[in-house]
């Protein structure tokens, strides 16, 4: 099950649940999609894979399978410090 992490390793920008703007690698790194546009050229910086929109989870799951709500934030060339 995806965890959903609650921001952009990138930027630190937060992305909810249902967001339509957090992207995910395969290996769910999450990052949102400017800085996937803009600073990542549309691969991941941990393990060079793209990226694909990640799925968003009914509310009434979303109750019973909440999201992570670990932040990971990572340095990456290109991503604000």
């Amino acid at each position: 099950m995806l965890a959903l992490r609650p921001n952009c390793e990138c930027c630190d920008r937060d992305l909810a649940p249902d967001s339509p703007d957090a992207r995910i690698c395969t290996f769910e790194c999450t990052f949102c999609a400017e800085c996937v546009e803009t600073k990542l050229g549309g691969a991941c910086p941990n393990c060079g894979g793209n990226f694909s929109v990640r799925p968003i989870r009914p509310g009434a799951l979303l109750a019973k399978y909440p999201a992570s709500t670990e932040r990971v934030v990572k340095a990456h060339a290109g991503c604000a410090a």
